[in-house]
């Protein structure tokens, strides 16, 4: 029986509806509007159709939206002087700025200098210590997506086996961390992991994060297991064009999981959702308020 598929629009559209419900309650009962502040330097297209969705799906959670687009060329010292600013303004509680940023940037000190309590990427130092330690931080928005769907999915996640394929500091690392939270058995796995395949194998919980096309196929899934597939990569079609495809080869795993997320339309929607979520967050805290419900790891 093939598996259930996780449609992440539809829980990526349940979660902003969610945070446009609590931010007009803040409105109402506050007079808040909670405010996202995205940062975008010079003009890759993908950053650029990326940005312009957040900025409208911001806008239509009732949110407060503001674009500072920058030309590529801009130097750090103007550019930690605009974080600064933002840092300080009251009306701002999220502050993102898209990365990858240009090569005379350093991205480190870029992002180490957006105060913590408003880091909605969850990349800041700090945030990876308190999520790394079990205390509240903001969380990477990618992982908190696969979190809520699995949540959602299982129920309870304690005692569960959890293999996550990628190690990088946005998905993989993160991802380990909240799953320990929530008291799965955690394996990162990665390219040098030995006898991949069998690790794989044993995981009720597979998180695929590699950035390689169709690297894990349904061979390596334990039958019934759940598949959450980060990866967004392009192939070439026959006709010239391109397609995209995840980490996990969909065809053969969808025949023996019990649940996978396709791509697109898996993990994707929920980047933005949770970003909006993170920001709401963002607010709460700020304010002395309690935090969302359900949208928190």
């Amino acid at each position: 029986m093939a598996a259930e598929i996780i449609d992440g629009k539809a829980f990526a559209a349940s979660v902003r509806e969610k945070v446009g419900a609590q931010v007009a309650t803040l409105v109402q009962d506050h007079g808040l509007t909670p405010g996202l502040a995205v940062v975008l330097l010079g003009d890759d297209p993908a950053s650029q159709v990326y940005v312009r969705n957040k900025g409208k799906q911001t806008r239509e959670v009732g949110m407060h939206s503001v674009e500072h687009r920058l030309p590529e060329s801009t130097s750090e010292e103007d550019l930690l002087k605009l974080i600064d600013a933002l840092n300080n303004d009251p009306a701002i509680h999220g502050i993102l700025v898209q990365l990858p940023l240009p090569e005379h940037l350093n991205s480190d000190l870029v992002i180490n200098a957006i105060d913590p309590a408003k880091d909605v990427d969850g990349f800041h130092i700090s945030n990876v210590g308190l999520l790394g330690t079990g205390q509240k931080s903001m969380v990477p928005c990618t992982p908190l997506g696969c979190l809520m769907m699995l949540r959602d999915y299982h129920g309870s996640l304690s005692g569960l086996n959890a293999v996550v394929v990628g190690r990088s500091n946005i998905v993989g690392k993160p991802m380990a961390q909240l799953l320990l939270g929530d008291s799965c058995t955690v394996t990162i796995a990665h390219s040098r992991t030995k006898d991949l395949p069998s690790v794989v194998r044993g995981a009720d919980i597979v998180i695929a994060a590699v950035g390689r096309p169709q690297m894990i196929p349904g061979a390596w899934i334990k039958p019934g297991a759940t598949v959450i597939d980060v990866g967004i990569n392009r192939i070439p079609k026959e006709d010239g064009k391109t397609r995209l495809v995840g980490d996990v080869e969909f065809d053969s795993a969808v025949e023996v999981a019990g649940a996978i997320t396709p791509v697109p339309g898996g993990v994707g929607p929920m980047t933005i959702a949770c970003l909006l979520a993170n920001t709401l967050t963002a607010c709460c805290r700020a304010n002395g308020l309690p935090e969302p419900e359900g949208l928190t790891a």
